[in-house]
């Protein structure tokens, strides 16, 4: 099992989801479309070269960002973060992906 968590502008934080949900991250159980997520601030400074969803060349860019959690399954990984790329609007989105333990009690 592994904890995928990205970051993602409220404009397209339901789509994202979305497209990560559906490639089958976030199911716990007999439960699917599980996250949790908060609302932060972040900032970058997009450097020549890039082609920044929101801010200019050289500046440093402020934004909002929602923090998404959640689970996925060891086989389904790599197409959920195959997913995430695809829908997020930034050309280089910012994510973590954590190898879980499983541990029986």
């Amino acid at each position: 099992m592994y904890k995928l968590c990205f970051y993602v502008p409220e404009s397209h934080l339901e789509a994202v989801k979305k497209a990560v949900f559906e490639a089958g991250g976030g199911r716990i159980g007999a439960y699917d479309s599980c996250c949790w997520q908060v609302l932060g601030h972040g900032q970058y400074r997009p450097l020549e070269g890039s082609k920044p969803f929101l801010g200019q060349l050289g500046q440093v860019q402020p934004v909002s960002e929602w923090k998404v959690e959640l689970v996925v399954a060891d086989e389904l990984i790599h197409d959920s973060v195959k997913a995430l790329k695809r829908a997020h609007p930034y050309e280089t989105p910012a994510f973590e992906v954590w190898r879980l333990s499983d541990l029986q009690f």
